[in-house]
């Protein structure tokens, strides 16, 4: 199983918040699966952190990069795609992530609600 983390879970598991978790998923992010970070996830948390909406430390998006979860890098057909969807959410970043694990199957870990209203394999976080 490939799994892809929704930004808010990247926060979450890097800011130590296991009790956000369940059980199962704190096992299967700690397992050999392959293991998703995508560079739109953190776009959004330096944006976030550089005006102040986000209270996470200056090295947060390096902690984040150094650590063992894979990056899925941008592709122009995730950009395609995202563009392409449904108008049910209008978050871009939450559109782009949901693009990108409909083009490279994998399975989205999140707690948006809006996100299983697309045709994309869904976690609960």
């Amino acid at each position: 199983m490939r799994l892809l983390l929704d930004t808010h879970v990247v926060i979450w598991w890097f800011r130590g918040d296991a009790e956000q978790f369940t059980d199962n998923m704190r096992e299967l992010l700690s397992s050999e699966l392959e293991v998703f970070i995508s560079p739109v996830s953190l776009l959004e948390i330096e944006i976030k952190r550089t005006r102040s909406k986000l209270p996470v430390p200056e090295d947060f998006v390096e902690a984040v990069r150094s650590s063992d979860f894979r990056e899925l890098p941008i592709r122009h057909n995730h950009a395609v795609a995202a563009g392409q969807l449904p108008d049910l959410h209008r978050d871009p970043f939450d559109r782009f992530l949901i693009a990108q694990a409909q083009c490279d199957n994998a399975t989205l870990v999140t707690r948006d609600s809006m996100i299983p209203k697309y045709d994309v394999d869904v976690l609960r976080a």
